[in-house]
């Protein structure tokens, strides 16, 4: 049976029941001594940064991205480089590619946009972790799953450590993406025990930075484009619940210090320094003078955590790493990317 064409390089192959795509020999040359990394979820937000990260450490890199909350802006700087490759393309279809590690990343992250489509997300976490881990099974890859704190859901511990195992609503909004991130850690796990494959798991607390969408419901991104527009900044309950926020820099940090290590995880990727969510709208006010916004309060939404401060001792014992980068000054830095965005948009 004829392979059909599947744009960009890839083809379907019926007999696989998978997308082929070119082996490595064929995407960069016969330089066999350069690592190849794929980067699902490439073109979001922290996978933009992730790849950016690898291409300056020389890794060829191809991004795995069906651009549904990925942004082809996000990736467009790399486009240039031999060393990247970008293929259009979902992880719940099957796909074969060379690689020596995969960052599967690919998922709606933020509560607007997993929960626009719940069984979309939890399809993605499930059968879309399960196709990465057979194809890092197959070719013998170091596979990281971009896991989440909202695996540990409302905390009744705090902060909450990887021995943690949660509290978390099976049937609430929030289930398709907390327990489809279960899902996928214990897949990964099956795949660690059972196939021999190289895994590890990162538990990724609330991350912030340039490159986020401003209509991705997420805190910071919220009170940031409402006090550039001028809008009251909505706080979701009386605004004593907490987060801990962690520059998308450091975390990239983490990430390529997890993959690079021998650990199976998971391992939690966080800042320590907890704020509440009232505090984070006065230091965003506070780094915009001008700004006329004032603060109105709603109701809180069910299952939302009222505290999340990830324990780090395994990250810095293990890894030796911490975030470095303060809240002012990573929010200053959002701020002006946020500036630039919405004046193109005007």
């Amino acid at each position: 049976m004829k392979r059909a064409d599947y744009g960009l390089g890839g083809q379907y192959d019926p007999e696989l029941g998978a997308v082929h795509v070119g082996r490595r020999s064929e995407l960069h040359g016969e330089n066999t001594l350069m690592k190849t990394i794929v980067v699902t979820g490439g073109a979001g937000f922290i996978g933009s940064h992730l790849i950016e990260a690898l291409l300056a450490q020389g890794a060829a890199v191809i991004c795995v991205d069906n651009l549904f909350t990925g942004v082809k802006k996000n990736i467009l700087p790399f486009m240039s480089s031999p060393n990247f490759e970008f293929l259009r393309h979902d992880v719940v279809v099957p796909i074969l590619l060379e690689a020596n590690e995969v960052y599967h990343l690919a998922c709606p992250a933020s509560p607007v946009h997993y929960q626009n489509n719940p069984i979309k997300t939890l399809k993605t976490s499930v059968l879309g972790t399960l196709n990465m881990l057979g194809l890092a099974k197959r070719v013998k890859a170091r596979f990281l799953l971009a896991s989440t704190s909202e695996v540990y859901g409302d905390p009744e511990i705090h902060p909450q450590s990887e021995t943690y195992n949660g509290n978390v609503n099976p049937v609430g909004p929030r289930a398709c993406y907390d327990e489809g991130k279960r899902a996928a850690e214990t897949l990964t796990v099956g795949y660690r025990d059972y196939n021999a494959v190289n895994v590890t798991i990162a538990r990724i607390f609330n991350t912030y930075g340039p490159r986020m969408l401003p209509n991705d419901g997420r805190v910071v991104s919220n009170f940031i484009c409402q006090a550039l527009r001028g809008e009251d900044l909505t706080i979701y309950g009386d605004g004593s619940q907490t987060r801990s926020f962690c520059f998308v820099s450091d975390l990239v940090r983490g990430l390529v210090a997890l993959m690079s290590s021998s650990d199976p995880g998971p391992i939690n990727l966080g800042n320590p320094y907890e704020v509440t969510i009232g505090e984070l709208a006065e230091k965003v006010l506070k780094l915009l003078p001008d700004s006329r916004s004032g603060i109105v309060y709603k109701p809180l939404p069910k299952d939302d955590p009222t505290r999340r401060r990830p324990d780090i001792t395994r990250a810095r014992t293990v890894l030796g790493w911490e975030p470095t980068v303060p809240l002012e000054e990573g929010l200053s830095e959002t701020i002006a990317y946020f500036r630039s965005e919405l004046r193109g948009d005007s």
